[in-house]
């Protein structure tokens, strides 16, 4: 201490106090910027060219956030085509959630006493914490959608092949890792859409073969979704799961440093011959500062988007009702990213394009020959499969050339498995595929106009309607109301066109409300500021039974569910 306390007194004495002191941060400033001093940092910010030997290489080679970025990029992969950027917005979206879940994380305990009201608390009393929880929700959204479309850009230019195979690899392990954060963090709420969501999730786990139940038990910690399954998906959503995708974030980008951003498939003619890591001197464009401000400037309007987003028309993350495992909503579904995974398990037969009765027989044989079920061998094994399959497209695929036209099998292909996965995530939602019906699941028609107009989770017509335009009462449904409210008329007439609907179209299962079905609704005003409202349909049952179906709620003056009072 003494020697370096020495060694400054005599650098003052030598140059004087205001040039030490220049000197001394000019020294701190290179050190921080890993070899950049300060007048190399303002000829970058001026657009200034380089100096020989360039200084600006040196924080890719001493620097610990720079080492794995190219210190040059070729200029036909700096502008949207051919990357779109997309890798690089993954890797944003993906620091992005782990910011906005270190922020949510102070705030949450991963217990079933405590974690619905942790995220009530989160939501109303905690400064910003609803901003920060619907960023979180929105964020994880936004990475699923940019990193599948990275995977898709990467295939459609066939940026998989060699030697890059095991950078696709990296990336599809990447994709899951992304999906599984998402879905990991769906129990989290506490709420019956992501208990239910999980639990069905979960017992998929219990039909693999061999090792179902002992890894559902693994997946639950218990027989049923409780402290122990929480407390596990809490740990995979914020351990091991980010963990696994850093070290691979990590790996990947040392690849695509190591054999550079793949051209465009046009500028490789030669099949089999990769000419992204010979950059012509006069085709170079330095990471200092060309890419980097282009790459903040990337982020800036991407975190924009985001807030105005929250703020704006995104409507909020969900929180439904306090989980309880003793009432199961309709219309449970998986998260749309899952829907496709859903949709394979709605499939009847083994094989679903024969006859019905020889579909049928072949079901029966594979249940007693090899005990496969439809849903075990689609949801089970078809599903991983798929995702399997993308892991080994660069191994079996023999095709060197990287041209379009070239590639029109693969990319044929690609365009298959993309629709199949379209149609199937359409068979995964209760309403399943326009047109052709597939996946439909839903109750009688009746219970459908109360699922419609007051659903067992979210808001709906009924609940959005401000409590000031009830009247009190039992109202007739019917196209001409009169109960003297203008905007309660107009629900009234939407469920009168709802049910009449229902009777003149079939559902998909072939099931219509019986023509004379009629219904009310009825208003009751249970305390000063709070009523009761239902609606009650009577109709005859597919047995031929008079019945009357009734779907309730409770709304308060003060509810908020329209947005006002």
């Amino acid at each position: 201490m003494a020697f370096v306390g020495q060694k400054l007194i005599k650098q003052i004495q030598t140059t004087g106090l205001k040039a030490t002191i220049a000197q001394r941060l000019d020294d701190g400033f290179t050190r921080f910027t890993a070899g950049l001093s300060w007048n190399d940092v303002r000829g970058i910010l001026r657009g200034d060219p380089p100096p020989k030997p360039n200084p600006r290489v040196k924080p890719h080679t001493e620097g610990f956030w720079f080492h794995i970025r190219p210190s040059f990029y070729h200029e036909a992969v700096t502008t949207l085509y051919p990357t779109f950027r997309l890798g690089f917005l993954s890797a944003v979206f993906f620091m992005f959630e782990i910011i906005t879940g270190i922020f949510l994380m102070i705030f949450y305990t991963p217990s079933p006493t405590y974690a619905y009201q942790n995220m009530i608390d989160i939501m109303t009393n905690v400064p910003f914490g609803k901003f920060m929880r619907d960023l979180h929700r929105l964020g994880a959204e936004a990475m699923v959608i940019v990193v599948t479309l990275h995977m898709v850009r990467t295939f459609v230019t066939a940026s998989y092949k060699k030697p890059r195979q095991f950078t696709w690899f990296t990336g599809v392990v990447l994709l899951v890792v992304t999906l599984f954060l998402s879905f990991s963090g769906y129990l989290l709420p506490w709420d019956q859409l992501a208990f239910w969501a999980v639990t069905i999730g979960t017992s998929m786990a219990d039909a693999v073969p061999l090792i179902g139940p002992e890894l559902n038990l693994l997946l639950r910690g218990a027989p049923d979704i409780g402290a122990g399954g929480l407390l596990r998906f809490y740990l995979l959503h914020v351990v091991l799961l980010p963990i696994i995708g850093i070290i691979f974030v990590a790996v990947h980008y040392y690849k695509v440093v190591r054999f550079g951003i793949s051209l465009p498939p046009e500028m490789d003619p030669v099949a089999g011959e990769d000419n992204a890591r010979k950059v012509p001197p006069e085709k170079r464009v330095p990471f200092l500062p060309d890419i980097l401000t282009n790459e903040l400037m990337y982020m800036a309007v991407a975190f924009a988007v985001m807030a105005v987003s929250v703020v704006t028309w995104y409507q909020g993350a969900p929180l439904e009702h306090h989980a309880d495992p003793m009432v199961t909503p309709n219309h449970t579904v998986a998260p749309w990213y899952f829907y496709w995974l859903q949709g394979l398990l709605k499939i009847p037969h083994m094989i679903p394009l024969l006859p019905t009765p020889i579909a049928v027989e072949v079901d029966r044989f594979f249940a007693n020959v090899l005990g496969l079920t439809p849903k075990v061998f689609w949801g089970v094994i078809v599903g991983p499969l798929m995702i399997g399959l993308l892991f080994v497209i660069p191994y079996i695929d023999p095709n060197p050339s990287r041209l379009y036209s070239k590639r029109k099998i693969m990319l044929s292909l690609g365009a298959l498995f993309a629709a199949a996965i379209v149609y199937l995530s359409l068979a995964g939602i209760p309403t399943g595929v326009p047109v052709t019906g597939f996946g439909y699941v839903g109750g009688d028609p009746a219970s459908e106009v109360g699922q419609e107009f007051i659903p067992d989770e979210g808001v709906g017509p009924v609940r959005r309607l401000a409590y000031k335009h009830y009247v009190v009462g039992e109202h007739k449904v019917s196209a001409e109301p009169n109960t003297g409210s203008s905007e309660f008329d107009k629900l009234i007439r939407a469920i009168h066109a709802s049910m009449e609907r229902r009777k003149a179209n079939p559902d998909p299962l072939g099931q219509k409300l019986s023509p004379e079905a009629s219904a009310v609704v009825e208003v009751k005003q249970v305390q000063d500021n709070l009523r009761y409202v239902a609606i009650k349909i009577d109709y005859t049952d597919a047995s031929g039974r008079n019945t009357r179906f009734v779907k309730e709620t409770y709304l308060h003056e003060l509810s908020g569910y329209a947005g006002g009072h």
